[in-house]
């Protein structure tokens, strides 16, 4: 709980959440709709990528992350490393794709691909898990508010912060489409990592932290099963399992990063392919932050607390907030500061959703079946329509099946887990569709329906049978965790595209334009057979995990200005958006091998 807030904090607080809607009304404007949901194609690299990330990260995520980070440890920064793999992707097979096909919706591509059919479930799979998000998102939201503002003048509950979320996100959502969005995305991205490091810089400035480096040390002292600054976790680790992180989380990363209508939404929106691809490795950048002022702030909240107050139980997810009162000043605005830039993100993410929903509900079902020569007016009519139904919907769901909410649960990993039940037979449709011209219309029906039923028996049987077992539980635990299941999916959702694909081939010929390049096997290889020398040289104790982590992230980095010159030169690298992926890639490696 905070301390009351001063006058100052509290004039800090009001007048910077104000400028949420503010920021939205004022970059909003009449427009068609292609302006409504792609911004009208003007957005520059830098609007692309803070509203990659502001879509990507939300006030939760600071306070989930710092949460596990405090209870688990660094093992959670997969879910921003990793990340990477699945932004090559967008940035090099699925955007020029996308942009090549002047497409609204991501499920425009599969019905180009295979049928209208193949699209109509995408649209339906994609409303059901923004649905689902957007439930998730005000429930998290709400509590965060709750959460933040205890204690203080302006203390609310749980239904008196989804009401706020509700008006506050209409407020600009509905009349200014992607424009209003990108505008107030790249608000709350400032906002939010100002807060973010400022909480971080006071934390590790505590004298009994002693700076970053103190930080390791304390963690080195402990016992080794104590320690929190690794990255692998053993595979029956209930929650960040290596094996689940290195698979199942990636196939997450694909869809959330290729496929999903919300974020990749932005990417089409850009001038060129070229700031699309700047705007997103940009993103990434920027998430490869937030281990180092999240999830290691709660690590070291973990020891702060441990020496402060060591009688004191604190739930994972609002170790936040007692650290606020325990590392920042009061009466300095800062607490106003950090309360406005988490209050601004809590709305992000929710806003981001609203919008793919509505593109797919408007232009996949509305202008598709419905009313097929609708005018520019009737289509942004409905689109708002469709913002205020979604949101009253969501809300009452939020208030309905949370009525009583629980702070004490690690709910990031929760909403993770929700959405694994619905992807894989997307990506697997997508992949297999853009790669493999025998990929036929039947084998992506049957995988997009037989996913879901998949993953949902999968996890029941596993946990009411194979889970007894005492070997299976050894390996994977008692309990099957998401990842494992997302992985188990991806391969039965694989095994059913493939196999019906050969027996049901389509009659028609595959147009080429709809196929994507094949990938550069050979320097891909050559990367993975880098990794694997020197992983091999760090186990077998042949190398300093350290000393691998940077000969690894040269050779990388070596390894893709070979490809670049040899698949397609460039004339001036220093404009080219594979330079700067190659260092990202490079630094993504280091980070791998240095945290073992």
């Amino acid at each position: 709980m905070l301390n009351t807030l001063s006058t100052l904090d509290l004039i800090v607080l009001i007048g910077l959440v104000a400028l949420m809607p503010l920021t939205g009304i004022l970059f909003s404007k009449k427009e068609d709709s292609a302006d409504y949901f792609l911004a009208g194609k003007s957005l520059r690299w830098w609007q692309v990528a803070g509203s990659i990330f502001g879509t990507n990260i939300n006030s939760f995520h600071l306070i989930g992350m710092m949460g596990i980070g405090f209870s688990v440890g660094f093992a959670q920064a997969h879910y921003e490393i990793l990340a990477f793999g699945g932004v090559l992707l967008l940035c090099y097979v699925f955007v020029p794709m996308f942009r090549k096909l002047n497409v609204y919706t991501l499920s425009q591509y599969l019905e180009y691909r295979y049928n209208p059919t193949a699209r109509g479930l995408y649209t339906f799979l994609m409303i059901t898990l923004i649905t689902v998000q957007l439930v998730g998102g005000f429930y998290i939201g709400s509590q965060t508010l709750v959460f933040m503002l205890e204690g203080t003048q302006l203390e609310i509950n749980y239904l008196q912060g989804i009401v706020l979320m509700c008006l506050v996100t209409c407020s600009y959502t509905i009349f200014g489409g992607l424009n209003s969005i990108v505008a107030t995305d790249n608000l709350q991205s400032v906002m939010m990592l100002v807060a973010g490091i400022t909480v971080a810089v006071l934390t590790f400035a505590q004298p009994e932290i002693g700076g970053f480096a103190g930080m390791l040390r304390l963690d080195a002292q402990q016992a080794p099963e104590l320690q929190k600054m690794h990255l692998y976790l053993p595979t029956n680790h209930p929650s960040l399992p290596w094996t689940g992180v290195f698979t199942g989380l990636m196939i997450l990363h694909f869809f959330y990063y290729c496929n999903n209508q919300y974020l990749v939404q932005r990417t089409l929106a850009a001038v060129s392919d070229e700031e699309a691809k700047k705007g997103i490795l940009a993103a990434s950048v920027l998430k490869l932050c937030i281990p180092f002022f999240s999830i290691t702030t709660g690590i070291a909240a973990a020891y702060l607390m441990k020496m402060r107050v060591p009688d004191l139980e604190i739930a994972n997810d609002t170790a936040f907030l007692e650290l606020i009162r325990m590392v920042v000043p009061v009466g300095k605005g800062l607490i106003g500061f950090i309360l406005a830039g988490l209050t601004i993100a809590t709305f992000s993410s929710i806003d981001s959703m609203l919008n793919g929903a509505t593109t797919l509900t408007t232009v996949d079902l509305y202008q598709k079946y419905l009313n097929p020569q609708a005018s520019e007016k009737q289509i942004i009519r409905v689109a708002r329509l469709t913002i205020v139904l979604l949101v009253v919907i969501t809300a009452l769901l939020a208030i309905q099946i949370f009525a009583s909410p629980d702070p004490k649960s690690n709910f990031f990993l929760k909403i993770s887990a929700w959405g694994g039940y619905f992807t894989q037979g997307i990506v697997v449709a997508f992949l297999l569709g853009i790669w493999w011209k025998g990929a036929s219309t039947r084998g992506a029906i049957a995988a997009l329906i037989a996913a879901p039923i998949f993953a949902f028996s999968i996890e029941a049987y596993y946990n009411t049978h194979w889970g007894l077992n005492t070997e299976i539980q050894a390996w994977w635990g008692l309990k099957l965790n998401f990842m494992h299941r997302v992985l188990l999916t991806a391969v039965f959702a694989t095994v059913v595209h493939i196999s019906i694909s050969k027996v049901f081939p389509d009659q028609k010929a595959v147009d080429p334009q709809i196929l994507a390049p094949a990938p550069p096997w050979k320097y891909i290889l050559i990367f993975f057979a880098v990794q694997l020398f020197f992983f091999l040289a760090v186990y077998n104790g042949f190398l300093p995990h350290q000393i691998a982590a940077v000969l690894a992230a040269l050779a990388t980095i070596a390894v893709w200005l070979w490809g670049i010159r040899a698949l397609k030169p460039s004339d001036n690298l220093w404009q080219d958006s594979r330079f700067y992926a190659s260092l990202v890639n490079g630094v993504v490696v280091f980070l791998l091998f240095y945290f073992p």
